[in-house]
Order: structure tokens, then C-alpha cells, then sequence
């Protein structure tokens, strides 16, 4: 469906960011993240808290509040993670227990401020949590 659907006028509905076909049929649609509801959301919109606790006797940073591009929100958790991951080079994965919520990060060691500072780079919102 598009703008004078059926009419030799017939324009594909684009991104009001890149412009692009939102089709994802299309060979070069629009790959902006958007949440459940088809509105755009961008880093900015978005206030993760990254915390730091011990488990096992080690350090872990958690990264908490992001939305998740798979689920319709508006991070890949999986690129992210890997970036950060690589950036640091740490270890770390998603929360699957059922005391994190399920849109956590977890990075192996203490790296809360040095992961503030980088989503920060990317233009999230993020803050420190925790002591």
C-alpha cells in the first residue's frame, strides 16, 4: 500500500528519517528501528542504566532498558552487544534468567563507567546505576 495506491502516481510509503521504502520487500528499504507501534525510536529515545554487580565473586556489568529490534522495539541487542563486547574484549550475553529482565545485557567485569561512555558515543541516554 502506498500514496495513490493503484494510480500510475503510486509512491511507496518511506521513512520520514532516510526516505527510504518502508516495504521490506523493496531491494533498499528502510532499516531505522522502530517500536511495536511503527513509530520511529532512536538511541536518544532510549535511557538504559548500566549497573555492576558481583556474581560468583566476580564483577559483571549489567545493561538494563534497552528496547529489542527482534521484539519491535528499537535496538539490536545482539550487534550491540557483540560491539561492546569487542570494544572492551570481554565476554558477556543476554539475560536469561529469570532475575534480570529480559532486555538486559550482561558484560563480564567491572566496565560500568567505560560502557556509560560508549553508549553515550552512540547517542543513547544512558547513566550509571548502582554504587
Amino acid at each position: 500500500m502506498g500514496l495513490f495506491d493503484g494510480t500510475p502516481l503510486e509512491q511507496p510509503v518511506t521513512c520520514e528519517r532516510c526516505h527510504k521504502p518502508l516495504d521490506a520487500g523493496a531491494a533498499d528499504h528502510c532499516t531505522c528501528p522502530r517500536g511495536a507501534d511503527g513509530a520511529l525510536c532512536l538511541p536518544g529515545d532510549q535511557h538504559p542504566r548500566v549497573r555492576r554487580e558481583k556474581r560468583r565473586g566476580k564483577w559483571c556489568t549489567i545493561i538494563a532498558g534497552l528496547d529489542d529490534a527482534a521484539g519491535g522495539g528499537g535496538t539490536d541487542r545482539k550487534a550491540l552487544l557483540k560491539a561492546l563486547r569487542t570494544s572492551l574484549g570481554t565476554g558477556g550475553g543476554l539475560a536469561t534468567s529469570k532475575d534480570h529482565p529480559a532486555d538486559a545485557l550482561i558484560l563480564q567485569g567491572d566496565h560500568r563507567d567505560v560502557v556509560v561512555e560508549r553508549l553515550c558515543e552512540m547517542g543513547y541516554r544512558a547513566k550509571a546505576a548502582g554504587g
